[in-house]
C-alpha cells in the first residue's frame, strides 16, 4: 500500500447547527446522506453551472467538534471560506480555513491496517483508495500505522491520472467547465434526485437533453508529452486541449463529436506533434448516464 501527502489541498471546516442544511442548499452532492467515515464528491457552482471549486466532503465524528471538513484544493481554500460565508446570512453556521493546521493524505493499493479518525473511502472511483485528513507532520507516523510506505505526492498524481480522474487547474479550468465536461455526473458528484442547489438548472438540463458534448477522457501518448493546454489535433482540426499526464497515460478535454467524426474517417489525434491514441474509445459511443442516490 501506497501513501502520500498530498501539499496541493487545504480543508475548510463548516459548522454550527445549520450546517448540513446550508451546505445541502450550495452544492452538488446530497449532504444530508453524509455520516462521519462517509465522503462525498461535490462542487459549488456559478449560478450559470460553471464549477467554481470541486472537493471532498465528510461529516466529522461528534468526539471531534462536529460539523463538516472539505478536502479541496488548497489555492482556492480560502476562497472557498469567503464565498461560504458570503452566502450564509443568518444562518448559524461558522466557516474556518484549517489548512495551515490541517492538510490531506491519499493511501491507495490496498486496505489501511487501521482506519484513522477522519478517514474514508474516495467517492470518486474505487482505485483511488483513501482520503485522511491528517496534519502534514504527521503523515509519516500516520503512514505506518496504516501500513503503508510514504510517498511522493507526484505517485498519487501518476495513479490519479491512470485511473482517468481529472484535476481542477490542470485538466480543466475552474470557471470555465461543467461538471459533465469533467466527468462529476460519472465520479458520483452530480446528485440528480436532491433539491436546488447553486446552478442545478443548467446543470439538470444538460443531464436530460444529453447536451454535453465536451468530456475528459483517458488518453495513451506515443511518445514524450507536449505541456497541459497543448491542443489536440485530429489531422489540422482542433478537436481538444491535452491535460495533466504522467508517462504514457493523459487527459484530455475533447469534443466528443469532433473525435468520433475523425475516428470514423480514420483520422491520427496529435498534440504538439506527438500521436495519441483514446485509451478507451468504445465509451465515447455508449458512455451511459449515471446518477447517485
Amino acid at each position: 500500500m501506497k501513501a502520500a501527502f498530498l501539499p496541493d489541498r487545504g480543508v475548510v471546516k463548516v459548522s454550527g447547527e445549520d450546517a448540513r442544511d446550508f451546505l445541502n442548499g450550495l452544492v452538488t452532492t446530497d449532504v444530508t446522506l453524509l455520516h462521519p467515515g462517509l465522503g462525498r464528491f461535490g462542487a459549488l457552482l456559478t449560478p450559470q453551472g460553471k464549477i467554481t471549486t470541486d472537493f471532498l466532503i465528510t461529516e466529522v465524528p461528534s468526539g471531534h467538534g462536529g460539523g463538516f471538513l472539505i478536502d479541496v484544493p488548497r489555492a482556492l481554500a480560502q476562497g472557498l471560506a469567503d464565498k461560504l460565508g458570503f452566502y450564509k446570512l443568518r444562518a448559524k453556521v461558522a466557516v474556518e480555513n484549517l489548512s495551515d493546521s490541517l492538510g490531506v493524505m491519499a493511501a491507495w493499493d490496498g486496505e489501511p491496517a487501521m482506519k484513522p479518525d477522519l478517514t474514508f473511502a474516495d467517492p470518486r472511483n474505487d482505485a483511488l483508495g483513501w482520503r485522511i485528513l491528517v496534519p502534514e507532520e504527521l503523515k509519516q507516523k500516520l503512514a505506518d500505522l496504516i501500513g503503508a510506505e510514504l510517498v511522493d505526492s507526484s505517485a498519487y498524481d501518476a495513479h490519479r491520472i491512470a485511473s482517468g480522474v481529472p484535476r481542477g487547474g490542470l485538466d480543466f479550468m475552474y470557471g470555465d467547465a461543467f461538471p459533465h465536461e469533467t466527468n462529476m455526473d460519472r465520479l458520483h458528484g452530480v446528485d440528480f434526485d436532491k433539491g436546488c442547489y447553486v446552478g442545478q438548472e443548467v446543470v439538470s438540463r444538460m443531464q436530460h437533453r444529453g447536451t454535453a458534448r465536451t468530456r475528459t477522457v483517458r488518453i495513451i501518448l506515443d511518445g514524450p508529452s507536449p505541456a497541459p493546454g497543448e491542443t489536440i489535433l485530429a489531422g489540422d482540426k482542433s478537436v481538444g486541449t491535452l491535460g495533466s499526464t504522467a508517462g504514457q497515460n493523459g487527459l484530455a478535454l475533447i469534443r466528443t463529436d469532433r473525435v468520433i467524426d475523425a475516428l470514423d474517417a480514420g483520422i491520427a489525434l496529435t498534440s504538439g506533434g506527438v500521436a495519441i491514441r483514446l485509451a478507451d474509445p468504445d465509451a465515447l459511443r455508449s458512455a451511459p448516464k449515471q446518477t447517485i442516490a
